[in-house]
């Protein structure tokens, strides 16, 4: 099994990216996060929300309209 780090989880055949190694990542590739979404995320984590809550919240304001 692959060595895991604080920052990437590993659950069967998915990966999870920690907030640290997005942002590198996306410095590579030349990724930027909006201003309005750095402010949802500060908000999530004043609030205390779980993975699932960021989520949905996540996918009601920016996913698709059906």
């Amino acid at each position: 099994m692959a060595k895991t780090t604080k920052s990437t989880r590993r659950s069967g055949d998915t990966y999870t990216v920690g907030r640290e190694r997005f942002a590198k990542i996306s410095a590579v590739e030349g990724i930027k996060t909006s201003r309005r979404v750095e402010q949802d995320f500060r908000e999530f984590d004043k609030k205390g929300l779980s993975p699932s809550e960021r989520r949905r919240v996540l996918a009601s304001k920016y996913g698709r309209k059906h």
